[in-house]
């Protein structure tokens, strides 16, 4: 599909048809993801939401902590934290 850019004050837009928009089902507004490649082509997704239970999914409850973890004890103040 062809799409032609367009002016819209500094910046410069690509007018999605609104079949395309229902096919994918994204709507105007919402917020998303725009990477490019080194062969010139550009990718544009939803962004993603993630949930508390999304994210605890993901971690090993067995797995030992960073190294660097340990730091925080030792660590002194750097600012104006609370003791």
């Amino acid at each position: 599909m062809e799409v032609v850019l367009r002016k819209y004050g500094n910046s410069t837009v690509a007018v999605l048809p609104p079949a395309v928009l229902k096919n994918l089902g994204i709507k105007a507004g919402q917020s998303m993801i725009l990477k490019t490649t080194d062969e010139h082509t550009i990718t544009l997704s939803p962004k993603r939401k993630f949930s508390l239970a999304d994210m605890l999914a993901q971690c090993d409850p067995k797995a030992p902590p960073p190294v660097d973890m340990a730091l925080w004890d030792v660590a002194r103040p750097a600012g104006q934290e609370v003791w």
